[in-house]
């Protein structure tokens, strides 16, 4: 959660507890929600002014300052009404001041928004906190300039009449940066704060784009370079008094809340406290809109939903008090049958200010927080249940624990992954019909959804090839494949994969780790049992198998047959229902046992254990991994791999 460092001092005169002790406003902090995180001056009494940091929610924007956060407690503690602001139209005449959007603009920037603040008084100490808040708001909800770009300017340096942005190649800009008496191009912005340790970090915004966003008055001075940097000629100092905002944006919806949480914050300082002049804005398409908007957001609750969500019995009185402490402004709805008796419902109005409240458990929480989380009463529920996990889970959990014991390391990789390390890299063919694909992927690293857990684990053993041979690591986690039959066309399914790495293949040591997994489950190896009476328990066997995977006439699949159930052919799940059969099928047997073997002498053997552990399904494959597919991951030694489902065990 962000931190929030305020002066102790004077942080305390402003809420109205000058007095307070530390454990006094602690109480008072975790009765709002807050948590305070340090009193530096019990830890470092001799660095003055002495700080309280206090930890805010992350959705609480309004609490990111000195002056939102001291507000937020003044009405929470009853000593200071919900503020009104007053909004007033554009200036007109030789005062006005209007943006015009050029339609280049969208290419790269295309949102704008903007205030004027007029006859602010800063001290040092408001100047620093109208600054942090800016940088605050950049790194939280802007998503470090990303999203949102907040610039700030002395209104009386701005010229008076139209305001443009725009959009030019960095080649047609110039102007001197703010702290600088220099002008320079953009393109020579970009190598100058490349080495800035501020900037650096958001050069890659728009460094790449063919044309940059500017914005000029009406005699074409620069005032700012969004998401960069503000033009010296319109710098913002102590003494400023008018000081007009721009914003400019790739989503509407975090331009208008940051644009809000600015101009609210910081509008008590105005000449007429809490007033805010807006500014029209024209866009290419014609459309005209003036920024800010802080009309409420109007919320219907119910008092049935609180009390019942909270375990209370409140009345409307009481839920609205609550609310109007938390800052919003609460009402009754009047009955439709009787005006005179109020109804179930509460009209809310919540601030421009509170863009965290979205829906009516929003509201319901804002009064629990208000009645204080340490007066709920603790109650047992109607019906009590008991936990179980669920069974592919604590099977999961069994796996693991027999792979770690065995030596090997769990790894988790992430889930996605590209097509290439998903088919390509493992020599195998998209057949369209099971990889889920990202419709718009942010990087090729991340274009699917993995149908294997093998490239994780090859890109684990890429990623740690330095350490020590051999390396034995393994994965229990899902893929995902489609599935038309499915509600969302898509299902997990549960695998554990193993991959050994070493100067030798070590196809014994993942064989090994099979037979020991299977072992503990209480699942016998048939093919070890062949010429002995089935016992009707569940066992696996596995078979070779040419994969394009492995290397040629080293791998093999791994079948698992249910416990009672009867031969089948490979891949077909077995009926554990004994049928009748017909004559036809007598007939079929006695002809088929009639017929010479087709099996050559060489194999028959392996023919007659395979015969006798027939009826599995296939769960899995196992192998020694092919040169191509090791050198596509750039791996040097040999591997060998297990893979196989645990769903269905």
């Amino acid at each position: 959660m962000p931190t929030i460092a305020v002066n102790k001092k004077q942080f305390l005169a402003d809420i109205g507890s000058p007095n307070a002790t530390t454990d006094e406003f602690d109480e008072l902090c975790f009765e709002y929600g807050l948590e305070l995180d340090e009193d530096t001056s019990i830890k470092e009494p001799d660095e003055l002014p002495h700080k309280l940091k206090i930890e805010v929610p992350a959705n609480r924007y309004d609490l990111l300052c000195h002056e939102g956060l001291a507000r937020a407690l003044r009405i929470f503690l009853e000593r200071e009404q919900i503020p009104k602001w007053n909004v007033v139209p554009p200036a007109t005449g030789a005062e006005e001041r209007w943006v015009e959007i050029q339609k280049e603009t969208a290419q790269i920037r295309p949102y704008f928004a903007s205030a004027i603040l007029r006859g602010v008084n800063f001290t040092p100490e408001s100047y620093a906190s109208f600054i942090d808040l800016q940088d605050k708001l950049h790194q939280n909800l802007a998503r470090k300039r990303t999203l949102v770009a907040i610039g700030t300017h002395d209104l009386d340096r701005v010229a008076k009449g139209k305001i443009t942005y725009e959009a030019r190649p960095p080649k047609d800009i110039k102007f001197a940066p703010l702290n600088k008496d220099t002008e320079y191009t953009a393109e020579q912005l970009m190598e100058l704060y490349e080495s800035d340790k501020h900037l650096s970090r958001y050069l890659h915004i728009i460094k790449d784009s063919p044309v940059y966003p500017i914005i000029y008055d009406s005699t074409q001075q620069v005032l700012s370079m969004p998401p960069i940097i503000n033009s010296q000629h319109t710098k913002i100092t102590l003494d400023t008094k008018n000081i007009f905002i721009d914003m400019t944006a790739t989503d509407q919806t975090k331009l208008q809340i940051v644009t809000n949480i600015m101009v609210t914050m910081f509008a008590q300082y105005t000449s007429v406290p809490f007033t805010i002049e807006q500014v029209k804005i024209v866009y290419p398409d014609g459309r005209t809109v003036t920024t800010p908007d802080l009309s409420p957001t109007v919320f219907t609750a119910h008092q049935s939903y609180i009390n019942s969500c909270t375990g209370l019995a409140l009345s409307q009185a009481e839920i609205i008090h609550y609310l109007n402490k938390m800052g919003n402004d609460a009402s009754s709805v009047p009955s439709s049958t009787d005006p005179s008796v109020p109804s179930d419902k509460i009209t809310v109005s919540v601030p421009a200010s509170r863009p965290d409240i979205l829906h009516e458990c929003d509201i319901m929480e804002e009064v629990a927080i208000a009645y204080g989380f340490n007066k709920l009463k603790k109650t047992f529920p109607a019906t009590n249940t008991v936990a179980v996990p669920l069974p592919v889970n604590k099977l999961s959990d069994i796996v693991r624990r027999e792979c770690s014991l065995a030596g090997f390391i769990e790894v988790l990789p992430l889930i996605l992954c590209s097509h290439d390390e998903n088919f390509a890299w493992l020599n195998r063919k998209d057949d369209g019909k099971t990889a889920v694909v990202l419709e718009n992927p942010k990087t090729a690293e991340y274009q699917i959804v993995r149908t294997s857990l093998l490239p994780g684990l090859l890109k684990s053993i890429r990623e740690n090839r330095k350490h020590t041979l051999p390396m034995k690591i393994f994965e229990v986690s899902d893929v995902v494949v489609k599935d038309d039959k499915a509600e969302r066309k898509a299902r997990n399914i549960r695998k554990v994969a193993a991959l050994y790495c070493g100067k030798k293949a070590g196809f014994e040591v993942v064989h090994g780790l099979l037979d020991r997994v299977m072992a503990m489950l209480d699942i016998e190896n048939l093919k070890n049992n062949a010429g002995k009476s089935d016992s009707g328990k569940a066992g696996y066997y596995i078979e070779q198998h040419d994969d394009a995977t492995f290397f040629p006439d080293r791998a093999a699949k791994i079948y698992y047959r249910p416990a009672g159930a009867k031969a089948a052919a490979h891949g077909q799940r077995p009926s554990l229902e004994k049928k009748a059969e017909s004559a036809l099928d007598t007939i079929k047997d006695k002809l088929m046992s009639a017929l010479p073997s087709a099996v050559s002498p060489s194999s028959s053997s392996s023919s007659s254990a395979a015969a006798a552990v027939s009826g599995g399904i296939e769960i899995g494959t196992m192998g020694i991994v092919h040169p191509t597919v090791l050198q596509n991951f750039d791996l040097e030694y040999p591997c060998s791999v297990l893979e196989f489902t645990l769903e269905g065990l």
